[in-house]
């Protein structure tokens, strides 16, 4: 999302981060072999480092996406008031030319996971793209 927020021209006005529901991999890189799809497919470095899902990101992100229905749960049982449930999307409802409705975790099989799951992303995120222009 950060390489199509760059192309477009928006990093002063959008800001995206990554965070995970649960505390594995807490301060790591991105993933290795998801590094490596992302650099093969689409010339993309992936940068960041792994961090958790805080309360405190309800105030912080206008919008709060999740892979898929476990992580979406996860997120919104730290809303208690239940007042930040309109920011919590899915990242696949951003999506126009794949029907998955979730994104699959491809951590514990192989490289064509990897590339599934890139591209996958890569139509979540132009669509995000889209929405995002619109509502600023």
């Amino acid at each position: 999302m950060n390489h199509l927020v760059e192309q477009a021209g928006l990093s002063e006005k959008i800001t995206c981060d990554s965070a995970g529901t649960s505390s594995y991999h807490i301060g790591s890189p991105p993933d290795r072999r998801m590094s490596s799809a992302a650099s093969t497919k689409l010339g993309i470095k992936l940068r960041g480092q792994a961090r958790q899902f805080q309360k405190s990101d309800f105030q912080g992100f206008d919008l709060i996406l999740a892979m898929d229905k476990d992580n979406y749960h996860d997120i919104l049982l730290l809303d208690y008031s239940r007042q930040y449930e309109q920011k919590v999307r899915l990242m696949c409802d951003f999506c126009s030319r794949h029907t998955l409705k979730e994104v699959p975790d491809p951590y514990y099989g192989g490289s064509e996971g990897f590339n599934q799951v890139i591209d996958l992303l890569v139509d979540a995120c132009e669509g995000l793209l889209e929405y995002v222009i619109t509502q600023v």
